[in-house]
């Protein structure tokens, strides 16, 4: 696969606007600011194929970005407390239809940040994963701001608040600055 070969496709900001899916999509999801796009960014070995920005909340589409014969899609960030309701039932319901429109979703990879504990929303989407039998790989990001100690107890610790969602999941750190983590989701998606 040749993830040099990548191109943004179309981006999606409300539920009428999807289209059919025909090709096996491997999604990105995670909270507002936890680095989607910087990961994407150097997953597809790209410096701003997938904007990046230091404000959360920015992403607000469903992006799809085509490598091969697959498609990359970069779900926008949830739990940004300063958006406001209708933006919130916006993004609701484009999940909710993004989901349940049968698509062809192959690998979600949730994405953590590593610094800190697990939060409700990010259980929340682990728990809609598991009960829609989607498969998934929770990512760490940011893991190049801890020391080695300190990694090392926020991998014992996430498995605890992952509790059941967690067992039998690869749990993979990553650093966009670093590349740490950038190769394992590549051979990911490979085997897809």
């Amino acid at each position: 696969m040749n993830f040099n070969n990548a191109s943004f496709e179309k981006a999606f900001g409300t539920a009428e606007q999807l289209d059919v899916s025909n090709l096996p999509e491997i999604c990105f999801s995670g909270r507002s600011n936890v680095g989607k796009s910087s990961l994407i960014n150097k997953v597809l070995n790209r410096k701003s194929i997938a904007r990046v920005s230091s404000k959360p909340g920015k992403t607000v589409t469903i992006n799809f970005y085509k490598v091969d014969t697959v498609r990359l899609v970069d779900l926008p960030g949830y739990g940004y407390a300063k958006v406001p309701f209708s933006e919130r039932t916006r993004w609701s319901d484009l999940m909710e239809s993004y989901f349940g429109s049968g698509r062809n979703i192959k690998m979600v990879f949730q994405l953590i940040d590593m610094r800190h504990p697990a939060t409700d929303f990010d259980i929340s989407m682990l728990e809609f994963l598991r009960h829609y039998e989607m498969p998934y790989t929770v990512v760490l990001t940011k893991s190049d701001k801890l020391n080695k100690g300190e990694t090392e107890e926020r991998l014992r610790l996430i498995r605890e608040e992952l509790g059941h969602l967690g067992e039998n999941v690869e749990i993979i750190p990553f650093s966009a600055t670093k590349g740490n983590g950038a190769e394992r989701i590549r051979e990911i998606i490979e085997n897809i």
